[in-house]
Formats: structure tokens, C-alpha cells, sequence
């Protein structure tokens, strides 16, 4: 009995040293970070990458409009069923925000969730998304955020439940939901392009995908439409079984807002329309084709 109960010790032992190991914080390889650094940035070009990957939207204070989205203080909460997720000060401050980073501890945030004190972020950062992004546009959008302004208002705590409190396990969680792999096809450039903008700088089906139990998008269902995590209404299927725009009314209320039932954009979903508005067209058409081209995904609002 006593070698059983030893053995069974052993085993739990050695179960929980492999969760601790698969689990621990996996920073970019050195030769990557290098090559990251060493990109000649463009701002200019980082200030569409800025607008496409939806920043202010989460970073800037809520409501605020023109300029005053360039101030990226923090603030805004995403409620979630495992509790609310307060976005930090990103703006260039060197204390309350981000301007004492490298541009390796930034790659290493926006594409492994890793923090520069080696810590996990919770995916409410949407990095499953930004995994894809290309060193260019990272390097051009770390060059963007230098030039804005600063804030000193200090973050705020998130407000979650335990277990959820506990950081290490969201190396688990990676492991099973942080892949570098494309949801969609994209047999011609546009769709690349598209798919490019809509599944990584946009991060769009962060909203618009159900999740699992665990919070992790289910692929199967990808852009079907979700439980709105706020609990008011449910964000839409986008996928052509529920939405029947043609891509230029796609394209179009991306640009202005405006459906082609001459309603316009409410909620989150007006922030976003700010940034796509700020893309070229070519872009926002870019990203009709992608939405166009989706799988169909039945709508149970339909059923």
C-alpha cells in the first residue's frame, strides 16, 4: 500500500512538473527578435497598421473622438464570463505606459502574450490574432506609438474571479488555443490581403466567432456570430448564411457607417468603422472579399 501510495505520488509529481513546463512563458527566439529590430520603420505606414489592428478602440479612453483617440491612457473593460479585463495605458509614457519598452518587449507582447517581466497576458489581448503579423508592420507600429502622446493615468486591476486570477495557466491555455495557423483559404491576393487584415490586425472574429468553455474561438463556427460578453444582445453572423450585403455594401459601411438599409453603426461595432474608415479603399474592399468568401455558418437566430 505505502508503494502504491509513493507511486501515485511520483505520478502526480511528474504531471505537475510537465503542466509547470508546458505552461511557462515562451518568448520570441533571440534571431527573431533580432530581425525585428533591425526593420527600418516607417510611422507613417505604422499609422495605418495602428488603424487596422483597432488600438484606440480598446486603449483610448472611451468616447473620445478625433485626436483625443491618439491618447492611448487605458481604461476601457471588457466584460467577460470570467470577469472584466481593464485595457492598460499603452501610450509612450515611460512610468504609467509603455515608453520604457524595447521594441523586442513589444514583439514579444503583440505575438506570445508575454510580458517584458516574463509574465503571461490574458487573451482578452488579443495576441491569438496578432501571431500572424508581419515583422514590418510590428516595427512600423512601434514606431507609430512613439510619436503619441503621452499619459500618466495609472492602470487599473482587472476584476476577476479565482482561479482566474492565476496567471500560470494561461500557459495551458495557449497551448491549446495559440496557433499561427489561418482559419481561411485565400486562393487570390485580395483574400490575402483581406484575410491578412480581418484574422490578424483585425482581430474581427475575437467578436463575431462563438467561444468554447475555456474562452478559445470555435474554429467550426468561425464568424457564425457570438453572445454579445457585455450580455446585451448577440454580436451578428457575418458569414454570407446570415449577412447578404454585396461586397461594395461591405466596403461602403466600412467607410462610412451606413448600412445599405440606410442604418448606421452602433456600439462597438462604430469604433470600429473609425478605424477601417482611415484604410484605403482598396483594403476595405480587401476585406468585403474575405467576408464574402466565407463559409456559410447557419444562424440560430434563423432557427
Amino acid at each position: 500500500m505505502r508503494r502504491f501510495f509513493l507511486f501515485v505520488v511520483l505520478i502526480a509529481a511528474l504531471a505537475a512538473g510537465g503542466a509547470w513546463w508546458i505552461s511557462r512563458p515562451q518568448p520570441l527566439p533571440e534571431a527573431r527578435l533580432d530581425t525585428i529590430a533591425a526593420v527600418e520603420t516607417d510611422a507613417e505606414r505604422g499609422r495605418l497598421v495602428f488603424h487596422a489592428g483597432g488600438c484606440a478602440s480598446c486603449h483610448a479612453e472611451d468616447g473620445a473622438e478625433g485626436e483625443a483617440r491618439l491618447v492611448l491612457a487605458g481604461g476601457h473593460r471588457l466584460e467577460s464570463e470570467f470577469g472584466a479585463f481593464v485595457a492598460p495605458n499603452i501610450s509612450p509614457h515611460p512610468e504609467a505606459g509603455i515608453g520604457a519598452w524595447s521594441v523586442g518587449d513589444f514583439a514579444n507582447a503583440m505575438l506570445r502574450g508575454v510580458s517584458p517581466e516574463g509574465a503571461h497576458y490574458y487573451p482578452a489581448f488579443p495576441y491569438t490574432a496578432y501571431i500572424h503579423m508581419t515583422d514590418r508592420d510590428l516595427a512600423d507600429l512601434w514606431a507609430f506609438l512613439q510619436t503619441l502622446p503621452e499619459s500618466d493615468r495609472e492602470n487599473e486591476p482587472n476584476a476577476l474571479a479565482f482561479p482566474y486570477t492565476l496567471r500560470r495557466g494561461i500557459g495551458l491555455w495557449k497551448w491549446r488555443y495559440l496557433s499561427d495557423d489561418w482559419v481561411a483559404a485565400a486562393p487570390s491576393e485580395t483574400l490575402e490581403r483581406g484575410r491578412y487584415l480581418v484574422e490578424a490586425l483585425g482581430h474581427c472574429a475575437e467578436c463575431h466567432t462563438p467561444r468554447d468553455q475555456w474562452g478559445g474561438l470555435d474554429v467550426a463556427l468561425w464568424m457564425g456570430g457570438a453572445d454579445n460578453p457585455s450580455g446585451r444582445g448577440r454580436i451578428p453572423n457575418i458569414t454570407p448564411a446570415a449577412l447578404d450585403w454585396s461586397a461594395a455594401d461591405i466596403a461602403y459601411y466600412l467607410e462610412t457607417g451606413f448600412t445599405p438599409d440606410y442604418d448606421s453603426a452602433g456600439g462597438t461595432m462604430a469604433s470600429v468603422v473609425n478605424n477601417t474608415a482611415e484604410l484605403p479603399a482598396e483594403d476595405r474592399e480587401a476585406i468585403a472579399a474575405y467576408v464574402k468568401g466565407l463559409a456559410p455558418v447557419a444562424d440560430p437566430d434563423a432557427e
